[in-house]
């Protein structure tokens, strides 16, 4: 089935579109866009630069889309905003391409839901199934992994990290690295524990929940530097791939600092 564009849209004739592409009223979508098979602008969305937009994504009104990068470095490079499959994004959402400080390309993954004004940064990496809530805003370089849930109004600095199943609390200012499996809260944000709840609902057994509470109390006492607790925890828990996706993350090292709690004891979620 061919695109069914509106009339009262705008399609440069060298956009690349899918099979069963639906453009509704009022969008304008530029020469160098992609849209895969079953992709829907419902109507007044604007896609611009070397976008492209993964089968069946589902795009609100007004939602921004490859517009230039809001980096006073810019100077017009063919960057790129690759968004995967089976997304949806909301109302008033702005995402942006990359620049060259930044590798050129920002990434979005499969099956990521986007809620209103929300904003992705240049050069960020953005993992699968992941969730931003309501005005998140997302600064340029930061890297977000699967499965991660921010919620409303929450702020990503430039140049972290976020591992993957984090949850990060309603109108959090994250500063440093996020650890897999790790829950943030407050602004400044620290670390408050496990995401049980997104845990439970990933299916991960209550074993693997309860070793991962063990490790990330050991991994986070006050006995020693970060970087001996982190290898205590990987000879105790060596045949554990949950607890080792933590250690390697903190290992890996980044631009920022990781995100600490405040009291290890305290109750987790």
């Amino acid at each position: 089935m061919s695109a069914t564009i509106h009339p009262m849209s705008v399609v440069d004739p060298a956009a690349q579109l899918g099979e069963g592409v639906v453009i509704g009223p009022f969008c304008t979508v530029g020469p160098h866009a992609v849209l895969g098979d079953g992709v829907e602008l419902i109507s007044h969305v604007s896609i611009a630069g070397r976008t492209t937009v993964g089968a069946r994504s589902k795009l609100y009104p007004f939602a921004s889309i490859g517009h230039p990068p809001q980096d006073l470095k810019y100077r017009g490079e063919p960057s790129t905003l690759i968004i995967g499959a089976d997304c949806m994004i909301r109302e008033g959402v702005t995402m942006n391409p990359g620049t060259e400080g930044g590798g050129m390309t920002t990434t979005v993954g499969d099956r990521c839901f986007f809620l209103a004004n929300s904003h992705v940064g240049h050069d960020s990496k953005i993992g699968s199934s992941v969730i931003f809530s309501n005005n998140v805003m997302c600064a340029g370089h930061v890297t977000v992994g699967d499965f991660v849930i921010v919620s409303g109004g929450a702020g990503l600095q430039q140049f972290i990290r976020i591992g993957d199943h984090a949850f990060i609390g309603g109108g959090a200012g994250v500063l440093n690295d996020v650890i897999p499996f790790g829950m943030v809260r407050d602004n400044p944000a620290h670390l408050a524990g496990l995401n049980l709840i997104g845990l439970k609902r990933r299916n991960f057994t209550r074993e693997q929940i309860h070793e991962l509470r063990r490790a990330y109390r050991l991994l986070f006492a006050d006995e020693g530097t970060l970087s001996e607790r982190v290898e205590d925890v990987a000879s105790e828990f060596a045949s554990h791939p949950q607890i080792h996706e933590i250690l390697d993350f903190i290992r890996e090292g980044g631009d920022k600092a990781i995100c600490v709690p405040r009291d290890v004891n305290a109750p987790d979620r």
